[in-house]
């Protein structure tokens, strides 16, 4: 296979700021690397509040699936350092300006595992106190949070927003419309591009992307991920979603290796937020079906789609709620 050499470093990382959203002035930013327990080097945005001393509690976030941190996740950690929080936005390993190659490759166990390298991270941060650290996933990395929340109990509080369970709708497709059959004649195609990738030493890309133009006939939530992902209003050149494809046989492994298999097994709060008018509010509402204790709640957010909670254009990101759960379980 031909890969390029895609170790990150702090020089090679884009030190101006590129980001969707603009820069407070109420924290400090710099970019930070740390390594996952697979070798990966991770490329992350670090804010702290400005005028607050001591250890912190800390909050690492990440998503959508295929986005980067200069996206929605850089915005959801920088608010919440403005209310006092470290955070973490972090790029997903092989995506953004974090390492792994072939580039734009997902897996349900590397990406659950980014999620507790980051608390790794944070742990070995001065100003933060490592007993209190949450997560916050966006839309596919809901699920991986979740995930990780089942795995690391290190992990004392857990958000989750817009989330998609992608081991779900990779295996069973929108509404769990895919049966068995169909689903062996994926495996059938996919298996098929995996040796035509080995013969050629080259890997393929998915077709199945965002389009270029839209024609007016998709359906309503393909044109909320072009108006986020295609305009200027989300548009990243290092986001997979606007400027590139994932490679053709990432379903694979989603489709073998279920999430959230032991979410009924999470001690520590979770809250799971979500859009009364997303196409995807199934997949919150059922993950957090599985979820025991009393320590767990859901908050429906009215009249939002699914990408209204990606940034604020629509007002209706519920930052007042994130902060409240924060604070009230990471004391």
């Amino acid at each position: 296979m031909t890969y390029a050499n895609t170790t990150p470093t702090l020089d090679t990382l884009v030190q101006q700021w590129d980001k969707k959203f603009a820069k407070s002035d109420k924290v400090n930013h710099q970019k930070v690397l740390f390594k996952n327990r697979y070798g990966i080097t991770l490329a992350a945005d670090l804010y702290t509040p400005k005028g607050v001393s001591g250890k912190l509690p800390a909050i690492a976030v990440s998503g959508p699936f295929g986005a980067v941190k200069e996206q929605s996740s850089g915005l959801y950690a920088q608010t919440l350092a403005e209310r006092g929080f470290v955070t973490l936005a972090f790029d997903a390993s092989y995506t953004g300006e974090s390492g792994g190659e072939p580039r734009n490759v997902a897996s349900p166990d590397i990406n659950t595992e980014d999620f507790s390298a980051a608390v790794d991270f944070l742990t070995t941060l001065p100003n933060v106190d490592a007993d209190k650290i949450g997560i916050l996933g966006i839309c596919g990395w809901g699920g991986m949070a979740l995930n990780a929340a089942a795995m690391d109990t290190r992990i004392k509080a857990t958000a989750v927003s817009t989330m998609y369970d992608m081991s779900r709708v990779m295996a069973n497709g929108y509404n769990d419309s895919v049966d068995v059959a169909a689903r062996y004649q994926a495996r059938q195609a996919l298996n098929a591009i995996r040796t035509q990738d080995a013969q050629k030493g080259e890997v393929a890309r998915s077709t199945n992307n965002l389009p270029e133009k839209l024609t007016g006939n998709e359906p309503q939530f393909v044109k909320d991920y072009f108006d986020y992902y295609k305009t200027e209003r989300g548009f990243h050149p290092r986001s997979v979603n606007s400027n590139g494809a994932w490679t053709a046989t990432t379903p694979l492994s989603f489709m073998n290796m279920p999430q959230l298999s032991y979410a009924d097994e999470i001690q520590a709060p979770v809250l799971v937020v979500h859009g009364e008018n997303a196409h995807s509010r199934y997949f919150a509402e059922d993950a957090f079906k599985k979820l025991k204790g009393d320590n767990k709640e859901l908050m429906i957010i009215p009249n939002a789609s699914h990408v209204d909670l990606y940034d604020n254009q629509a007002n209706k990101i519920p930052y007042d709620k994130f902060e409240a759960f924060f604070k009230a379980n990471l004391k």
